[in-house]
């Protein structure tokens, strides 16, 4: 299936790929059904792309190779409703701010995205009463394994 993105242009994706994300992402309720695109092979940057809306798409990385000792607990609710039966199901992104230059680009480590590859749900939360994570993380830091 051909979709347009918002970064990358026109791009072929598999149908089994498509992730829903029930509630949307907060401030993108009506677009529903989202892909990840890899940037590069070895990069640890991502597109999570709107397959309906080419306008709703997000640069997302991997947290913890930027913040070596990020960690949170899932909610029960938030468990349920994606379906999570083991936590090697679930991978984590975080939606990447960017800037110029782009060592000053943000990560937001207070809302991650979600996503069980398994069941092909999403979701971002938004952690509670979190205060060791910034909403705006540098991306220069690199302190997990992307060093």
């Amino acid at each position: 299936m051909q979709i347009e993105t918002k970064f990358l242009g026109s791009v072929e994706i598999e149908e089994e790929n498509i992730f829903t994300f029930e509630e949307g992402i907060p401030g993108f309720e009506n677009s529903k059904k989202y892909v990840f695109l890899p940037l590069e092979k070895e990069s640890p940057f991502g597109i999570l792309q709107s397959i309906t809306q080419v306008e709703v798409g997000f640069v997302v990385a991997f947290p913890f190779l930027f913040k070596k000792d990020y960690s949170f607990d899932l909610s029960e609710s938030d468990k349920k409703a994606l379906h999570v039966k083991e936590e090697s199901d679930i991978i984590t992104y975080s939606i990447v701010t960017l800037k110029e230059p782009f060592e000053t680009s943000t990560l937001n480590l207070l809302a991650p995205v979600i996503i069980n590859v398994k069941q092909k749900i999403g979701k971002q939360i938004v952690l509670q009463d979190n205060e060791k994570y910034a909403l705006r993380h540098p991306v220069g830091t690199l302190e997990g394994s992307a060093k």
